[in-house]
């Protein structure tokens, strides 16, 4: 492969978008248009704008075919990506380059492009503007705005390759590509219906009559000054300089950003100490407004440029890289409050640093404008994400908008709380699965892959949209016979994979399910009969909590003749007798267990079982042992023992919370179970304070996020960084400790220092993992692991001795409660494959959704207003092309295959420079333009590459170059080979006969 893109010629450029728009209704992979139509503009530079926003310059900047689809979308205003005299080749750019999946980063900086070749790109881009605008009726042909970007230094900038560059974007007319452009289209105009001769020779030549200056870290005031006032001098250019956050100080960046929870970015004062300072820019900024005055151009600061930030975790290669996005976002506004008011209100502002859509409309109202947004075009949805911001801007414009001092003030304070803006405690989770794209049918959805037991998600969260919930229950329980139970205590790892954790925020699969089963579980029930018993074999579960009940369920639905032992008066584990009822209530529980009695379960209470062999005897073949773990964990401190968690749970919901704590209480660990225990304590009447201590940080526990912040809710204090050692007198002395390298699991790991510190605890519970009774299982004669864990087979979950099965905790150690569920099910799927029952009462219930209901919602941004948002479902197993959406340049594409359901991506090699940005959010452990079939333009650049794909090397015959499997081979398309699967065959005979474009 090649890292460098190959600009497409502009007669290509044009056939692409007419035969795509023509035959596939998209333009570059985009499907929803803007269309401004009421005629509303503002004044600029002496131009016009339909919409105040547009693509900063960067990545959505370079190409034409970028600036292109962002148009359609909806932007006006284009930041042209910089130039400067290193370009091309001559210039390093380490790949990956990009990573934005959460706020952004990047390693480069400007085009990669040649600078003769970008300001080709420039005016294809210009001239396709004008004729789409004209043909599409997307808007006034005069109602967008191309800003030059240049940089870095003044020698660079009055260079001959600059000022070559500069002078032909005032006036195009004279340039070779400007000629190709004009004479392509008028030997062309029968193929457009709105262009004619007279409109051709009306297009503006002026491509850009404004400029903004970026300065590298470092760049002295005076030589910014003599920049800035050569180009409005010298070029009579209008002129925003590019300021850099660091005007801000050390001191206020780096608490602004700790207190935001981007406390682990790294840098230190160099930067702060040598760019501009801001007592210098003050007097220099109306130095240059003078100077603007003088020579009748406007003038302005363009806030904020990236933040430089130390690589500490290999985000890319190299050792600084520039932050971006959503914590760049309270600096940037913060600057420009901080501007604003030392120029009493006189100030030109064009933004950029963190602008979305939750936010662009307040920048817009304080009166600053255009608005440039990089990041958020990163992310999933990609270029989709602009049709909603233009249609929030575009439909109003305020002619009169000047900076608002009081309402950017007022926007300051609230950036520094926003919730779109802070960072979460907890890491954002990864969406990816372990498994590698495939070739070909790579839609899935992520939330059921990352589900133990892969609910057909996207499937009942569309019946509950629809109100239709006993049709939602219905697709629950084929997997999830404990719909209440999950519903609501279920750790979620399907919303951990939600596509919407790059949108916003996930779907509520969680609530959606239990709102399904608080409205239909009774009509369900209803329509339950007993199944008919399938053989004379029977099987004893050992424990009724989920595991035991989920094993229940299934093989009673299939008709095998079940009994649940349990050595409690009620079923329900863990779940019924230690979660506290303010979690969840008994009576949820109890739903659950009645759906699993009415498959015809026998349930025998208070029976605790303590011999294998005793019910091998008793006429039970397969036993299935599902006890919880429930062996405290082991907290050696001196003094007093501390309480049990589990313990300690169990006595407060036996007791209802009527206990006797104390004052204070303390508990020591950082799970959902320290969660929960911590909580209960805040309930118990007399308590006044309770400490969560952990040796590590609040990021570092290993709670889910939720639950941290329920506690916090709860006014529990956490005591981070601190090791207990000694519990005496109702003081309980701890260690402080520092975070050193991460350990194995990525968490960074606890270092102790020779401070200690006391806490008041009148009881301390300890939370520190339970285990199993290992020695009971030894008894029965159950080989155990190393680590004291039942020995048993992954896939079927049978132990060393035959049929005697172990599921839960007794497998894992403490589980999940829907990993219980899945080791259940590979128990009672065993069980009925041994006694040869082939209708296992498991569906086929792989979900075909709605394509165009599926793309309707790409790049719309939305936060969830109920419990039941599934119309905030992407649907990803009907249309997911992540990678499509975030290229920048397109060079993700779909081919569509009548044979075929969905459509499939082929990867363009001529279009791609390795960004990395694809590898980001891809829900396998790939990157698409490595690992997807791939189309080159040469035979060269295939055999380079190491890509499974194809090169068009006679296209009238069908003659192809194909490397599958590791293997070339010269194919036509017009024959068959039976080891070359179907749908590879039909992608390239696509490609050739109805998507002959992408061929370039």
């Amino acid at each position: 492969m090649n890292d460098r893109m190959i600009p497409i010629p502009f007669h290509e450029l044009m056939g692409w978008i007419l035969q795509e728009k023509e035959e596939h209704q998209q333009i570059f992979g985009v499907k929803k248009y803007y269309h401004h139509t009421h005629g509303e503009k503002l004044d600029i530079f002496g131009e016009h704008l339909e919409t105040p926003f547009g693509p900063a310059a960067g990545p959505h900047t370079q190409l034409a075919q970028n600036i292109i689809a962002a148009y359609v979308a909806g932007c006006r205003f284009f930041e042209l990506k910089t130039v400067q005299t290193l370009d091309g080749e001559d210039l390093p750019v380490s790949k990956p380059c990009i990573k934005a999946e959460d706020e952004g980063y990047n390693v480069e900086w400007s085009t990669e492009l040649t600078v003769p070749e970008a300001f080709d790109e420039y005016v294809k881009a210009w001239y396709g503007l004008k004729l789409l605008s004209k043909e599409y009726g997307f808007g006034s042909p005069e109602g967008f705005i191309f800003n030059m970007s240049v940089g870095y230094d003044y020698e660079g900038i009055t260079s001959k390759k600059i000022d070559t560059f500069i002078e032909g974007l005032k006036d195009a007319s004279h340039s070779k590509i400007w000629a190709t452009c004009e004479k392509y289209i008028l030997d062309n105009l029968d193929a457009w219906h709105h262009v004619d001769e007279s409109y051709v020779h009306s297009i503006s030549s002026s491509i850009c009559t404004s400029i903004t200056l970026s300065t590298l870290h470092g760049c002295p005031p005076e030589e910014i000054e003599r920049i800035a006032s050569y180009l409005m001098k010298e070029k009579h250019l209008n002129t925003y300089i590019k300021c850099n956050p660091t005007l801000l100080g050390y001191d206020y960046a780096r608490s602004t950003l700790d207190e935001m929870g981007y406390d682990y970015l790294v840098f230190d004062e160099h930067h702060f100490q040598n760019d501009l300072q801001f007592e210098d820019a003050i007097p220099m900024i109306k130095r240059l407004q003078g100077i603007a005055k003088n020579n009748h151009v406007s003038f302005g600061v363009k806030l904020t440029n990236t933040f430089p930030v130390k690589i500490t975790q290999n985000e890319l290669p190299g050792e600084e890289m520039y932050m971006s996005g959503r914590s760049l976002y309270p600096l940037s506004i913060s600057l420009a409050d901080k501007l604003t008011k030392a120029l009493g209100g006189d100030i030109n502002i064009s933004y950029s640093g963190g602008a979305e859509i939750f936010n662009i409309t307040d920048i817009y109202n304080t009166g600053i404008w255009p608005i440039t947004i990089a990041t958020t075009l990163l992310k999933s949805g990609g270029y989709g994400r602009c049709l909603q911001i233009a249609e929030k801007l575009g439909n109003s414009l305020k002619t009169d908008n000047p900076v608002n001092p009081d309402a950017l003030d007022q926007l300051r304070t609230y950036a520094l709380t926003d919730p779109h803006h802070i960072k979460p405690i907890k890491p954002m989770p990864s969406r990816k699965i372990k498994d590698t794209v495939p070739l070909v049918n790579c839609f899935m959805a992520p939330c059921s892959h990352g589900c133990p037991i892969e609910q057909a998600v996207p499937a009942y969260l569309h019946c509950v949209e629809e109100g239709r919930y006993l049709d939602a229950l219905q697709i629950i329980v084929d997997k999830n016979p404990l719909p209440f139970i999950t519903g609501t205590v279920c750790n979620h790892r399907c919303m951990t994979k939600c596509t919407r954790h790059f949108y916003e925020e996930p779907v509520k699969i969680r609530s959606a399910k239990l709102l399904a089963a608080e409205q239909a579980m009774d009509a369900l029930l209803g329509t339950i009969t007993v199944p008919e018993k399938k053989s004379d074999a029977k099987v004893a579960v050992i424990g009724g909590g989920p595991a035991g009940l989920a094993a229940g369920y299934f093989l009673g639905r299939a008709g095998m003749d079940v009994t649940i032992f349990e050595k409690q008066d009620s079923l329900g584990g863990i779940v019924k007798h230690v979660v506290p009822e303010f979690r969840i209530s008994s009576e949820s529980v109890q739903h659950d267990i009645d759906l699993v009695k009415a498959m015809g379960v026998t349930i025998k209470l208070n029976s605790e079982q303590n011999s294998i062999k005793t019910l091998q005897e008793a006429g039970y073949p397969y036993i299935l042992i599902a006890v919880g773990a429930y062996e405290p964990g082991i907290l050696p401190l001196e003094g007093t023992t501390p309480q049990n968690v589990l313990e300690f749970l169990a006595d407060y919901r036996k007791q209802k919370g009527n206990m006797h704590l104390g004052e204070s209480v303390a508990v020591i660990g950082g799970g959902n179970t320290a969660m929960d225990a911590a909580r209960a304590a805040k309930r118990v009447q007399g308590v006044k304070d309770v400490y969560l201590i952990y040796r590590r940080t609040k990021k570092y526990m290993p709670a889910d996020e939720e639950e941290l912040y329920l506690a916090l809710e709860d006014g529990i204090t956490f005591m981070e960084l601190l090791s207990p050692t000694k519990w005496v007198d109702g003081k309980l002395t701890c260690q402080k400790m520092i975070l050193g390298a991460p350990d194995a699991s990525g968490r960074r790991r606890p270092v102790p220092t020779d401070d200690m510190i006391t806490v008041e605890a009148d009881t301390v519970v300890a939370a520190v993992g339970e285990k199993i009774d290992s020695s009971w299982f030894a008894q029965q004669g159950i080989t155990l692991t190393d680590k004291g864990y039942v020995e048993a087979d992954l896939h079927s979950c049978e132990t060393s001795m035959d049929h005697v099965y172990v599921a839960g905790d007794a497998l894992r150690g403490p589980a999940t409660i829907v990993e219980a569920i899945a080791d259940a099910t590979s128990f009672a799927l065993s069980v009925l494959e041994k006694e040869a029952i082939t209708e296992t009462g498991f569906e086929d219930l792989s979900y075909k959704g709605d394509a165009e209901r599926a793309y309707a919602k790409k790049g719309i941004l939305e936060m969830p207003v109920s419990n039941s948002d599934g119309n905030r479902c992407l649907e990803c197993s009907t249309i997911c092309e992540a990678c499509v959406d975030v290229c920048p340049n397109r060079a993700n594409i779909t081919v569509k295959i009548p044979s075929q359901h969905m459509p499939q991506i082929i990867h363009l090699d001529n279009m791609c420079n390795e960004c990395g940005n694809c590898e980001t959010f891809c829900p396998y452990s790939s990157a698409p333009y490595q690992d997807k079939f791939t189309l080159f333009g040469s035979e060269a650049m295939l055999q380079s590459s190491h890509n499974a794909g194809f090169f068009i090397k006679d296209k009238t015959v069908g003659q192809c170059v194909l490397r599958l499997d590791g293997q070339l081979m010269t194919i036509n398309l017009h024959e068959t080979y039976p080891d070359i699967p179907v749908e590879i065959m039909e992608m390239m005979q696509a490609v050739c006969e109805q998507y002959t474009y992408y061929n370039y």
